[in-house]
């Protein structure tokens, strides 16, 4: 039994819980947006779409809205912004080009990246994601009062693979809105789903399935209702993602 220490959260690596197996292959989606973009909220929006109505026959779209902080010094601070976000885009930049860097950017299973409202594009990327082989990923996440339990399994690492794999979870929170007074957007109320409210690698796969448990803290200004926990496998050198998965919080 081999502990992973992530302040103020314990996993704990065990054997013998067996990996769910999806229905459907399950996508994740990206995207890298900011309240101080005026292009970014038909980006949001679609996201919400592709998020709510799951419009892509056999695809089950597993969303991620990551605010990027560069934008706040441009007139509108983002309440959800953070500079990991920013980094977490600049990485892949490594892949698509260092032109690449914008907002809305949407990257799908970290393999494609578009123009986030683009909602034919983003059908195409999906389609073209799902058709590729899926690990599958198993996740259960319960809240008590302020804590979140989480377990998540993994099969072991392809033979293949000539990379490391980490294994990523995310909060999400839903139902977000905020009233914007300055920047690009002054004078709208924008609204968001999947805002990733914290971004962890809590290990990488081996030879051997992964098992973890482990618990967070919820911060008190998160809605327990409104969260999602999301568990994803990402190449650490191709950036592709190999699996991924999504899970209300069950009380």
């Amino acid at each position: 039994m081999k502990p992973l220490l992530l302040a103020p959260v314990l996993f704990v690596l065990a054997a013998g819980r067996a990996p769910l197996v999806p229905a459907r292959p399950a996508v994740l989606v990206e995207l890298f947006t900011s309240e101080g973009c005026s292009s970014c909220p038909p980006a949001d929006a679609l996201l919400a779409r592709l998020y709510e109505a799951q419009p892509v026959a056999g695809v089950e779209v597993v969303p991620l809205e990551l605010h990027v902080d560069y934008w706040d010094r441009l007139g509108w601070k983002d309440p959800f912004s953070s500079a990991v976000y920013s980094r977490r885009q600049e990485g892949y930049s490594k892949i698509f080009g260092p032109d690449r860097v914008y907002t809305p950017q949407m990257v799908v299973d970290g393999a494609e990246e578009l123009v986030g409202s683009d909602a034919a594009g983003a059908t195409a990327a999906l389609t073209r994601a799902a058709a590729l082989p899926h690990m599958s990923v198993g996740l259960s996440a319960d809240r008590r009062g302020a804590t979140v339990r989480i377990a998540v399994d993994a099969p072991a690492a392809p033979a293949a693979a000539a990379e490391s794999i980490a294994v990523m979870i995310a909060i999400v929170e839903d139902g977000l809105t905020s009233a914007v007074t300055r920047g690009e957007n002054s004078g709208r109320t924008l609204a968001h789903v999947a805002v990733v409210r914290r971004l962890e690698s809590i290990g990488a796969l081996d030879r051997d399935t992964f098992s973890g448990e482990g618990q967070w803290t919820l911060a008190a200004a998160w809605q327990p209702s409104n969260l999602r926990v999301v568990a994803f496998l990402q190449g650490q050198k191709t950036r592709r993602v190999y699996g991924s998965t999504q899970a209300r919080l069950v009380r």
